[in-house]
Parts: C-alpha cells; sequence; structure tokens
C-alpha cells in the first residue's frame, strides 16, 4: 500500500497499511500468553476478543517508524505497552465491580477475582521483562514510572468518587495516570528506539500526553452519548459509580443552585435512575456540557498536533495526526 494517499487517509486505511507491524507485535503477545497456565492463555485471549484499536502499541510503532525505525526492537516495545495495558483493565474491572467489558463480560466475571488478579500480575511482570529486553534506560523508566502513575491514578480516582466538588485540575491529575502517562511512554519509547534527538523525544512524549488526555476525554463524553451496542457500555455506568468525569465537572460549573442540590442528590443515590439519568442529560444539554467537554478536548488535541510540527512530512506523521483528529469524531 505504498501509494496510499496520504491526504485522503482514513483510520481504517491507516490500520490496514501497519498491520504487518501491529501482527508483529500481536504474534509476541501470543507467544508469550502461552505458558504452561492455562489460565493466562485463556483469560488473555478472552481480553483480546473484546476489541479496541491497540491504539498504545500503535502509537509506539508510528513513533518509532517516524524516525526510520522498524523490527524486532519496535514489537518488544509495542507488546510491553500493551500488556501494561491489558493488567491496567483486569485490575480496574475487579475493583470497580465491572460487568461488562466494551459488551462483552469482563474476566472477573467468568473467572473471579483471583485467577484475573493474578494473570494481570503476571502480565505487569512480563511487561517490564519485555522493557528491560531493549535494554535502554530511558524506556525503563518511562514505563515504570507509567505504571507507578497509573496506579495512583485510580487511587485518587477512588479517592474523589461520588465528591461534586472535585475540579477540572483533579480530573487531569486522574486521567494522567489513568490513560494519557502510558501513551507518552509508548510514543517517547518510539523515539527512543529511533535515535531521535532529545527535541524529538520531547515532542513525541508531549504528543502522547495530550493525545492521551483527549482520549481519555473523549470516552468520558461517549459514557453519556453512546449506545451500549456501539460503545459497550452502559450509557451513564460513570455517573451511577461515582466518577465525576468532564461533562459532570462543566454541569456542576454552570449550573444554578437548583440543579446542582439535584445532580448532588443523584450522585448519592445508590442506583441511577432513567429519570436521574434524563434529568442530567437535559441539563447537559440547557449548559452545552457536552459541547464544552468536546471543546476542550479538541483544544487539547490541536496543542497535540502542533508538537508534530518539528517533524517533517512522511507517512508516519499524517497517521499520528489523523489518528489525533479521529478521537473526537469516534463512536466507540
Amino acid at each position: 500500500m505504498s501509494n496510499v494517499n496520504m491526504k485522503q487517509m482514513t483510520i481504517d486505511k491507516i490500520w490496514e497499511y501497519y498491520k504487518e507491524d501491529l501482527q508483529a507485535a500481536e504474534d509476541r503477545m501470543s507467544g508469550i500468553l502461552a505458558t504452561v497456565a492455562p489460565a493466562v492463555s485463556v483469560v488473555g485471549k478472552h481480553i483480546s476478543s473484546a476489541g479496541g484499536k491497540r491504539i498504545r502499541p500503535f502509537l509506539a510503532i508510528l513513533s518509532s517508524r517516524l524516525l526510520g525505525t522498524r523490527g524486532d526492537e519496535v514489537s518488544t516495545l509495542a507488546s510491553s505497552v500493551e500488556f501494561i495495558h491489558a493488567a491496567s483493565l483486569i485490575h480496574d474491572d475487579v475493583v470497580d465491580g465491572a460487568n461488562l467489558r466494551r459488551g462483552k463480560p469482563s474476566a472477573h466475571s467468568i473467572w473471579g477475582n483471583q485467577v484475573v488478579v493474578l494473570v494481570g500480575d503476571f502480565l505487569y511482570a512480563n511487561a517490564l521483562r519485555l522493557a528491560n529486553l531493549l535494554e535502554r534506560q530511558k524506556i525503563m523508566d518511562a514505563l515504570c514510572t507509567a505504571t507507578a502513575k497509573m496506579s495512583e491514578g485510580e487511587l485518587v480516582q477512588l479517592s474523589k468518587q461520588g465528591s461534586p466538588d472535585m475540579t477540572e485540575d483533579d480530573y487531569m491529575k486522574i486521567i494522567q495516570g489513568k490513560t494519557a502517562i502510558l501513551m507518552s511512554a509508548a510514543c517517547k519509547g518510539g523515539a527512543v528506539l529511533g535515535n531521535a534527538t532529545q527535541k524529538q523525544e520531547d515532542a513525541l512524549a508531549t504528543f502522547g500526553l495530550k493525545f492521551g488526555y483527549a482520549f481519555q476525554m473523549s470516552d468520558d463524553i461517549l459514557d453519556y452519548r453512546a449506545e451500549e451496542k456501539v460503545f459497550g457500555k452502559n450509557l451513564g455506568k460513570d455517573l451511577e459509580e461515582g466518577k465525576i468525569t468532564l461533562p459532570l465537572i462543566n454541569l456542576l460549573r454552570d449550573a444554578d443552585d437548583r440543579e446542582t442540590a439535584r445532580i448532588k442528590e443523584i450522585i448519592k443515590a445508590e442506583s441511577i435512575t432513567e429519570t436521574d439519568l434524563a434529568d442530567v442529560q437535559d441539563m447537559f444539554n440547557k449548559h452545552r456540557s457536552i459541547e464544552k467537554s468536546y471543546e476542550r478536548a479538541g483544544a487539547i488535541i490541536d496543542e497535540a498536533k502542533a508538537e508534530l510540527d518539528i517533524f517533517g512530512d512522511s507517512m508516519e506523521k499524517s497517521s499520528l495526526l489523523t489518528i489525533a483528529d479521529y478521537l473526537l469524531t469516534r463512536k466507540k
């Protein structure tokens, strides 16, 4: 597909163009999952079958290729990043008590907490083992820091659960740990493998961080907009779990006293009714909370894309820019 017109790229064409690179990472992961402990393979396949675009390993691949690097080291980095992500999903679902993951039963709802937590530990350990094989201290530092901050982000989110006083600054700290820091590490790792200059490395790391912020914002917005059959989540699931995300933060900032009291009542309720959700949606519409959330995410995406200005035109740069734009239009 070397004749692909960079100006006519779509997200599906990009994934098709790089399918060999992605498959190499998939093969690497499959080989590690084929262990003597059958639970690892079974749970690992279940997580993989839940779908998703493998965005984190893809960021590692594109960042590496942007600087002219391909091969086994790139597959190793991509596999390490995806294992960290998969382990975090397993543990997060256990913590949240989530029974669905992208429309399919979550792993712990099938095999129980004991098995899946141990599988998550296996994935974390192998992620860092893979990273160590690269013998690049910067990559190891970035992935270890990301893993620590991901746990920290989840702990901060738990501490803020059901708190209507949560600020946008609090929210940004949470989503940095939940999502943005690992995407930043994936991009930085790719830059290191490509022997980037410090300026290029910093630009890609910052691109990944800002991309990650917008990615999680988009995810949180879709929680109030997508149908379950499309996105694989119950509409308003975050609200029911007491997670205060950007749309609700925007609403609480703009609401009058009566509306604020109603929102707090819904947040503190043991379960969310259709009436509760309808009331929140009405207030969202009145105050343009969803639109304002998209505008915030869009501004961050523009900042992310500007980080790539130091790189010359290439298929990889065009792909990163296209994927960034895709965040604000995706339905799942």
